[in-house]
């Protein structure tokens, strides 16, 4: 049965999908370079451990500074603990969906193209944000799937506006694993030629350590050094929004985390 628009809430149906129920049978259309192809719900979810998040759209602020980029960052803990894919559903069309991966450089996590909004609907998900010029969009919720049967659910508040409280990538670890020790976030200014860049950078990968290496222009580099870092050389190294220093800092605190 089909819902028009104008009969959707504004949250959640009360008869949306709850754990131990099966997510909806659905096939979905792709977009693969210049060809179509298929792929349906027995394909994505028989026999796997998956996890689902959903949101308003793509390119929308909060799904693309953080929704998207922190399941991306945080996939390999999930595949340590036996995750074999992660999901994103957006009602939105396969190539927006597609345009919207390549802009944020999403590799580890699929994007899936609920255009007609049957996913959504099935899991009674679809809500009216005509407000926003939005028509119907999904709620935002995550879920963790196994063989096709939602184990744990997570949904967003029911209150005006775009709630983002309980699906985010880090409480989906959480219940994965309690004990779970999220991975440092490590950032870097650098220069190009500078062989103590190099060696902390080699130092980092060796260590495993995902780092961001901000490189700027001379005059931007020093002004942002000396403003965050109160420093004029480089690499400054910066690990949980704590100031490390320099590449001898570096060194000391990756032989600490060895102790």
């Amino acid at each position: 049965m089909t819902t028009d628009h104008c009969d959707l809430g504004t949250g959640p149906a009360a008869n949306a999908r709850k754990a131990g129920d099966r997510v909806p049978d659905v096939t979905f259309k792709l977009r693969r370079g210049a060809d179509w192809e298929e792929t349906n719900t027995a394909k994505i979810f028989g026999g796997r451990n998956v996890i689902v998040f959903a949101l308003p759209g793509a390119f929308t602020p909060t799904c693309s500074t953080v929704h998207l980029p922190r399941y991306e960052e945080l996939a390999p803990e999930f595949e340590k603990r036996g995750i074999d894919e992660i999901v994103c559903v957006a009602v939105n069309d396969p190539f927006v969906m597609a345009q919207w991966g390549q802009e944020e450089a999403a590799s580890k996590v699929r994007l899936l193209p609920d255009g007609n909004a049957a996913f959504t609907r099935g899991m009674g998900m679809l809500v009216d944000k005509s407000d926003l010029n939005f028509g119907a969009r999904s709620w935002r919720y995550s879920m963790l799937v196994r063989d096709g049967v939602i184990e744990k659910l997570f949904v967003e508040p029911d209150k005006p506006g775009d709630p983002f409280e309980v699906s985010d990538a880090d409480t989906m670890l959480r219940y994965l694993d309690p004990s779970a020790r999220l991975p440092d976030e490590v950032a870097m200014f650098s220069r190009e030629g500078c062989p103590f860049c190099a060696r902390t950078k080699s130092a980092l990968q060796e260590a495993g350590i995902a780092y961001t290496d901000i490189s700027l222009p001379p005059l931007q580099r020093s002004r942002a050094l000396r403003a965050i870092a109160g420093a004029q050389t480089v690499p400054q190294v910066f690990v949980n929004g704590r100031l490390v220093g320099d590449s001898e800092a570096t060194l000391a605190w990756l032989a600490s985390r060895r102790r």
